[in-house]
Formats: structure tokens, C-alpha cells, sequence
């Protein structure tokens, strides 16, 4: 259940009512006073803010609950999250000031063209004299926006400026969003490449399979500079973290666990992918059309084609309620209300369910609780969320440090591997698998691993000071 909080202006006749009156009003519609402000105080008449905190679906209830009251003029109805957003939640700075013609000079005419001439003899100077070196396209079209779907470019633009703002307030990392008012691949491809001399990283988002793959694989192959598509391999990262540490709550080992991921698009891909480079053997991938087996053919789904291909993937066929049977882990990143509690108990004792799928989870929580041995969804409301914050602030600030060329296989288990350590042996349980996006070892553990395994596999330009 979402909840939110709104801001009711209300000009009240003390002759008429009390504001305990309007405070009781509230909570019978099922709103929540968090805080009264005084906008104009009066013998008579007064006007406050009344901040309320209330579900999405009971917030007309509350307004009307308010207006129908005597001696109560409703003035104006705010919701604190469109405040947020008035005006964009991100704006550009610049690092010095410009206070008389002498720095004039410096930053931009006569004295930057020594800069610029600087650059173009040796490209590689972009970093250290522009803002490449620390600067992130965030690009989308908007067509595959988490709970919302094809919304389009305008749309999705306050998700591209919350994640901007996730950049700058966990790794220091400048991010821009670009949203692109077009589906067609070609043109996203080529204008991806022409706006990239400026940027250090390319943060693909929100982009729709199966076209994500061919953007990402042609991006990552033509440009120099780092393209990560966070939907796919975001969401892997965590969720291989949260598997190394549910598999040590367990007792199990990874080559040793039966998987069941369900939803095969972009991000159930790369589970699989990642689940695979992590050493599991018994992988069981499984879409609407039930699982996707070896040795199988699929030819309009190359990636599912890859899958079928892998000597780890079981041969088993069957819909998701008969392959989950026997199965030590289920991964979801599908839809809600697919799985019940007598399929999760149809599965190996000790059971692993991470149900990702939002805002309604592949198996309602309360439903599987009490018959699971660890439990995670997408959701801030239940412990261990799998949330992609963890990984894209530190492995970008890594990325950047060290200028990699891009982020390989490596890196991406590095980086899950570096999540999962975050959370000690003697904090480790099974409510507590996956630390929080505000821990502050989060950012730093990946940045490390990140630099440190694109020093070993050869994609790194530079190595930072504190590597040396």
C-alpha cells in the first residue's frame, strides 16, 4: 500500500470549530496530522497548513472529510511529492565564480582557447580539463519505466532526475538526464554516440526489451567510455549479493542450489547470466510460456537462444508451478499473485524467494513469511530490498576514477561480491541479508572492487592515486 503525504490550507472560524474537531475528521477518513503549521494567526479566523499523511487511494476521502466541515473554507490541496518535483529536483552549478574581467578571461574568452587547443592536440586531456571526468548521461525513452511502463520521454524524466540526484548525493558523480523522443534504435544508438564526448559514463535506463540489448551491446562495443544498463545488471548485482549471503544464512552453496528465475526480459536475462558466472549449476529459467529448456529453439528470442545454449540450464519442461518444485531459490522480476503459499512449499526445504516484481510482489509477503528461510522483494516495507541504488552510484564513481573503457563480467561480480561483504558475520541473518542504500561502506566497498578488477582484466585508463 502506497502511502503520501499532502498539505490541506485550511481558514478556520473559531466561532464555528476547534481544531481537534478537524484532527478527528481526518483520522476517521484515514489520514494522519504529522504537523500543523500557522500560516496566519487570528482571534477569529486563522489559516494553517495541515500536513497529512495518508494512502494514495484514501487521500479524497480526506479532502472531502475537511471540505464538508462547518466553519471550514479549504483554501488548497499540495502534495508534498509534486512540490518536490516544481521546477526539476536538479540544476547545474558552477565550481568558481566569475567576479570581474580577469576570471572572465580565464574561464572563457580569450584564455580558454589555450584549453581547448590543449584538448585537441591530446584528446585524453578532456578528463582532466572538462567535466567528463566526473559526468553521467542518464538516457532513456521512456518505454519501460518501473510500475508505469511506455510512458514516453516527458514522463520519465522525473524518474532520470531522481536518479541524477541519487548520483550526486551518494558518489559525488555529476549525472544529467537525456531523454530521447524516440524509439527507433538507430537513432538512439547515433545519438547516444554524438553526445558522448562530453560524458565519462553512459547510464542506459528505462529501456524496453529486447531493444535494450542491441542498444547496450553496440554502445558498450563503438564508444570508449563505460555503457551500463542498470534495469538488466543493476538489478542482478543486488540480486546476487543477496543470494551469497541467503545462501550462508542456508548452509548452501551456490553450486549446489536449483534456480528458479521467472521473467526472462531484461533483467531476468542478466540474473541469469550473473547467477551463471557465479558458479550455479542448476539454472531454471522460465517465462509465460513456461521454461526455457536446453537444447531448445528460440529463434525470435536471441537472448533466450543463449540461454538454451548454456549446459547449466535443466532440460525440464513445464509451466512455473511445476518447475518450481524441488527448487532450492526462486528469483521473480515478472508480475504479482503468480505463486501461493502450497507452491512455495512444493520447493526444497530451506527455501530462498526473492519477489521482485512491484508494486505487488510474485507472492504476497504475509502469505510467504512464515514457509520461507529468507525473504526479499523490490520493496522498502519489508527487509532486504533489492534495490539498484546499491550499485550504480559506486560502480560509476569506480569507472570514472579509473576511466574505464567499459563494465565487463568481472566487474559486475565484483561489484556483488564487494555489496554482500558490506554485511558482517555477526550482523548476517536472515532479516538481514542486503545492507541499506544509506550505508555509507556501500559506495566505497564497490568503488574499490570496481577500479580494482578493471585493473586486473585491462579496461582500466588510469590508476587511481590511492591504488598506486
Amino acid at each position: 500500500m502506497a502511502y503520501n503525504s499532502i498539505i490541506l490550507r485550511v481558514e478556520m472560524n473559531h466561532a464555528l470549530i476547534h481544531f481537534g474537531e478537524v484532527a478527528s475528521a481526518i483520522g476517521k477518513a484515514g489520514g494522519d496530522v504529522t504537523s500543523i503549521d500557522v500560516i496566519r494567526p487570528g482571534q477569529d479566523v486563522s489559516v494553517r497548513d495541515l500536513t497529512v499523511h495518508v494512502t494514495e487511494e484514501g487521500e479524497a476521502g480526506v479532502v472531502e472529510a475537511v471540505r464538508a466541515l462547518p466553519g471550514i473554507q479549504l483554501v488548497n490541496v499540495s502534495d508534498r511529492t509534486f512540490l518536490a518535483h516544481l521546477g526539476g529536483k536538479i540544476s547545474i552549478q558552477p565550481n568558481l565564480a566569475i567576479r570581474n574581467r580577469d576570471d572572465l578571461s580565464r574561464v572563457y574568452t580569450p584564455g580558454v582557447a589555450r584549453v581547448s587547443s590543449a584538448i585537441h592536440d591530446s584528446p585524453d586531456k578532456a578528463y582532466s580539463l572538462t567535466i567528463k571526468r566526473n559526468t553521467v548521461a542518464v538516457v532513456t525513452d521512456g518505454t519501460a519505466v518501473l510500475g508505469l511502463g511506455d510512458i514516453g520521454p516527458y514522463a520519465a524524466a522525473p524518474v532520470m532526475e531522481g536518479k541524477a540526484m541519487l548520483f550526486k548525493q551518494l558518489a559525488g558523480v555529476d549525472a544529467f538526464p537525456i531523454c530521447l523522443d524516440t524509439k527507433d534504435t538507430e537513432e538512439i544508438l547515433r545519438t547516444v554516440k554524438a553526445i558522448a564526448p562530453i560524458f565519462g559514463g553512459i547510464n542506459l535506463e528505462d529501456i524496453s526489451s529486447p531493444r535494450c540489448f542491441e542498444i547496450e551491446t553496440r554502445l558498450a562495443d563503438e564508444l570508449d567510455i563505460p555503457v551500463f544498463h542498470d534495469d538488466q545488471h543493476g538489478t542482478a548485482i543486488v540480486v546476487v549479493a543477496g543470494l551469497l549471503n541467503a545462501l550462508k544464512v542456508v548452509g548452501k552453496r551456490m553450486d549446489q542450489v536449483r534456480v528458479v528465475v521467472n521473467g526472462i526480459g531484461a533483467a531476468g536475462v542478466s540474473i541469469c547470466k550473473m547467477l551463471l558466472a557465479a558458479g550455479v549449476k542448476r539454472l531454471v529459467p522460465v517465462d509465460r510460456e513456461g521454461a526455457i529448456v536446453r537444447g531448445g529453439r528460440y529463434p525470435h528470442h536471441p537472448m533466450w537462444q543463449w540461454l538454451a545454449d548454456q549446459p547449466q540450464v535443466e532440460a525440464e519442461t513445464g509451466l512455473l508451478k511445476e518447475v518450481i518444485r524441488g527448487a532450492d531459490v526462486f528469483v521473480g522480476v515478472s508480475r504479482g499473485g503468480l505463486l501461493s503459499a502450497d507452491d512455495v512449499l512444493a520447493m526444497a526445504p530451506d527455501r530462498i524467494v526473492f519477489a521482485m516484481a512491484n508494486p505487488r510482489p510474485e507472492i504476497d509477503p504475509e502469505e510467504a513469511l512464515p514457509h520461507v528461510k529468507v525473504f526479499a522483494t523490490g520493496r522498502s516495507d519489508y527487509p532486504n530490498q533489492i534495490n539498484n541504488v546499491l550499485v550504480f552510484p559506486g560502480l560509476f564513481r569506480g569507472a570514472l576514477d579509473c576511466r574505464a573503457r567499459r563494465i565487463n563480467e568481472p566487474i559486475k561480480l565484483a561489484a556483488a561480491r564487494a555489496i554482500a561483504s558490506v554485511v558482517s558475520g555477526s550482523e548476517l541473518n536472515a532479516q538481514y541479508i542486503i545492507p541499506s542504500i544509506f550505508n555509507e561502506q556501500v559506495v566505497a566497498k564497490v568503488r574499490h572492487a570496481v577500479i580494482e578488477t578493471a585493473i586486473l582484466t585491462g579496461v582500466a585508463r588510469r590508476t587511481p592515486p590511492d591504488f598506486r
